[in-house]
């Protein structure tokens, strides 16, 4: 399996989940774990762009 593929696919689900939390009470909690998903995100694409 390649690197990096993992926390890309984690940050997808993390981020889709919190995108849906976003219109609810809970914005702050939606809007931290957009931003931890997204930084998942960038640095699995990097390590895949990385290790090729």
């Amino acid at each position: 399996m390649r690197e990096g593929l993992i926390p890309a696919v984690l940050g997808t689900v993390v981020t889709a989940s919190s995108a849906a939390f976003l219109g609810s009470r809970y914005k702050i909690a939606a809007t931290g774990i957009l931003g931890f998903g997204l930084a998942h995100i960038v640095l699995g694409t990097i390590d895949l762009f990385e290790h090729r």
